[in-house]
């Protein structure tokens, strides 16, 4: 098992990660990303598989079932994903400490996330438990309500897994080693889809009966302790972790300190996550009301954006982990260097992505929907996927790079005056015509796209300037990193 998940170009955690690397290139500090962007990419894709493959089985097994998916995934993603970005304050934590040398100490802050993750299980496993809340607020039949409970309940039960692999996750991300993460999200991936297929639709001659969306929970549910369980093997197992001290004492006592600086960063970095995702999901809740047809071709352009998404998405991750090891071993300017590089290289591939979909529009639509009035509905709203992609692509970048330094109240605040205030806010305001003098080419669907777009620009614009800020000021000053000491004092 070890071999396999080993990368062959994984360096020992002794090793400098940049040793005789050129860090004033262009072209190496792109090749330095993409050897992490990809297997990240890889693996975000393996996750995102997971809601895809549910959905197409639920959607030709029962109406009913599918309703009640929408409104489980629904309360389990706002769960999950806020609770998620408070466990992944590690990386950055992690990855300083990593550059500083400092790998026993960065074990034991993996021991401090692992409380972390246990806490925030407790209570996002009680939510999911008994989630009233969102079936008040999806008005759900008794028929579905039903469904949507016994579905969350089984997801209760996997949440803590959920939670403990994003540790694992956020710690191998820290010490450039996402292939190890990525290989176990595939194979959460190969065991989920049979795992699916056999208890959505059952298995007579195993005894099993067709379960529906409650199978595609217990798949779910299976495949993360299997994931869970596999991470936990390959830390006690594999060689490479020896200089990190993680095992051999059992877990670490909770301190305090440690528990405060993940919570002062993490806290807001899952509300800013979580922002993001709720801005966006509330955006198809309102369209919805506006129809069948305006809300499928909301659906295509936003599936469509949510793939390309997952390329800048990996690249900023990549980022977080190489800035953060060259602010831990005090390198201001191979820091700020490395910060550009990754935003210039996040912003060239989604124009390039972003381009090439509006050369493609019609032929992109054409692979989801035969419908002509779907597809009408689609293609004005894929009109403004260049521009939302690369904003997007570039407030997504310069948020991580923050991350690296620690920072994350500053974009949390740009995230809700620009995606809640001005996405949806100013969506809502141009789609329904509530002044009474919106053109009509901006009402419906089009007003959110153009509101939504509008409020990336801004965040775009505000964390690009918020980060160039922050590099002039931390090349200047070389400060102290909160919680790292240079590699080799006391």
């Amino acid at each position: 098992m070890n071999a396999g998940l080993r990368d062959p170009q994984d360096k020992s955690p002794g090793e400098n990660p940049n040793q005789g690397l050129n860090q004033g290139s262009l072209a190496d500090s792109a090749r330095r990303i993409a050897h992490l962007a990809w297997p990240v990419l890889i693996g975000q894709l393996s996750v995102l598989a997971f809601s895809t493959i549910d959905t197409l089985l639920v959607a030709r097994y029962a109406a009913v079932d599918l309703a009640a998916l929408a409104i489980g995934a629904s309360a389990y993603l706002t769960v999950f994903i806020g609770f998620m970005g408070v466990v992944m304050a590690i990386s950055p934590i992690v990855g300083q400490l990593f550059g500083a040398g400092q790998h026993a100490q960065a074990g034991r802050q993996a021991h401090q996330a692992v409380w972390v993750a246990l806490g925030l299980s407790v209570a996002g496993s009680l939510l999911l438990a008994f989630p009233y809340p969102f079936l008040a607020l999806s008005k759900a039949t008794p028929e579905v309500a039903e469904k949507v409970r016994g579905y969350l309940l089984v997801l209760a039960f996997s949440l803590p897994a959920s939670l403990m692999f994003t540790v694992y996750r956020g710690f191998n991300t820290a010490v450039s080693r996402p292939k190890a993460v990525m290989l176990i999200q595939v194979t959460g991936l190969a065991l989920k889809v049979p795992l699916s297929v056999a208890l959505v639709w059952g298995v007579p001659a195993l005894g099993i009966p067709p379960l529906g969306v409650l199978g595609c929970a217990i798949a779910t549910g299976l495949a993360m302790w299997t994931q869970a369980l596999i991470a936990w093997l390959v830390l006690r197992r594999d060689p490479f972790y020896a200089p990190f001290e993680l095992h051999g004492r059992g877990l670490d006592a909770p301190e305090r300190k440690s528990l405060g600086a993940h919570l002062r960063l993490g806290l807001p970095m899952g509300a800013a996550i979580l922002i993001e995702v709720s801005g966006f999901s509330f955006m198809a809740i309102f369209i919805a009301r506006l129809g069948t047809t305006p809300v499928a071709g909301h659906q295509i352009a936003m599936n469509l954006v949510t793939l390309m998404f997952m390329v800048p998405l990996a690249i900023a991750s990549a980022c977080t982990t190489l800035v953060s090891q060259r602010v831990g071993a005090r390198d201001a300017l191979g820091a700020r260097r490395l910060a550009w590089h990754g935003l210039a290289l996040g912003c060239a591939v989604a124009a390039l992505l972003g381009g090439s979909v509006s050369l493609l529009d019609s032929t992109i639509v054409s692979l989801y929907t035969n419908d002509a009035a779907v597809a009408a509905a689609a293609l004005p709203l894929i009109a403004w996927v260049a521009l939302f992609h690369f904003v997007d692509a570039a407030q997504t970048v310069a948020a991580f790079v923050l991350r690296a330094w620690r920072i994350a109240t500053v974009p949390l605040v740009v995230y809700a005056l620009a995606l809640w205030g001005i996405g949806l806010g100013g969506g809502f305001v141009l789609a329904f015509n509530l002044t009474g003098a919106v053109p009509a080419s901006l009402q419906g669907a089009r007003g959110f796209w153009m509101s939504a777009t509008a409020g990336l620009v801004v965040a775009a614009v505000a964390l690009c300037a918020y980060m160039a800020w922050v590099l002039r000021r931390m090349s200047r000053e070389a400060g102290v990193v909160p919680g790292v000491t240079p590699a080799g004092s006391g």
